[in-house]
């Protein structure tokens, strides 16, 4: 069990990690974070995102990436990529892999079994592939592909999107969602 020390002053704090930090990782990052919003807990939960590399960093997000955040209404223009740091394993309650090899590096980078507990695969709270293999779980770097590719990454964040919101209302001791705040949760589709 994750010891979880949140207080008004500091929030829930989550990271979402995938390669470059331009196409999946900030995806996932503005997508929760609209979706925190949305059920009041956007001052409660604090969302950022990163890469297990220094490749893309100081880089805007994949224009393909952008635009399908754009068709949910949903902005991209401030984020700039950035490479994960060690510090951040101490510094965030949980830690989404985006892809398999994501969440081996980041279970090795560890330096300890608190740390590791908090890496997840951000899709292991998708009730359609949760109990699945961590390979079944993976989503694919769309950077090489066309806007199909990133629509795809965008359905398989939003599927893990409730689950998510549901696990961190039971880390902050605040129940299950209000059936009227669930409508506002797909409304970000």
């Amino acid at each position: 069990m994750l010891s979880i020390m949140n207080s008004p002053s500091s929030p829930y704090r989550i990271i979402t990690v995938c390669t470059g930090n331009i196409c999946r990782s900030p995806m996932a990052e503005i997508m929760l974070a609209a979706a925190f919003r949305a059920e009041g807990l956007g001052a409660e939960v604090s969302v950022d995102s990163a890469g297990t590399t220094g490749y893309e960093a100081g880089r805007p997000i994949d224009p393909r990436a952008a635009r399908r955040l754009a068709i949910t209404k949903l902005s991209s223009q401030h984020h700039v990529a950035r490479e994960w740091q060690a510090c951040w394993f101490s510094e965030r309650d949980l830690i989404l892999a985006l892809d398999v090899d994501h969440y081996a590096w980041l279970r090795d980078a560890a330096p300890d079994q608190e740390s590791m507990d908090k890496v997840r695969m951000l899709r292991s709270f998708d009730p359609a592939v949760a109990g699945h293999d961590l390979l079944d779980q993976g989503i694919e770097d769309p950077w090489y592909g066309g806007h199909r590719d990133f629509d795809t990454v965008w359905h398989q964040i939003h599927g893990a999107v409730p689950g998510i919101i549901e696990h961190v209302r039971a880390a902050l001791g605040r129940g299950t969602r209000q059936p009227q705040l669930r409508q506002q949760v797909r409304s970000i589709s």
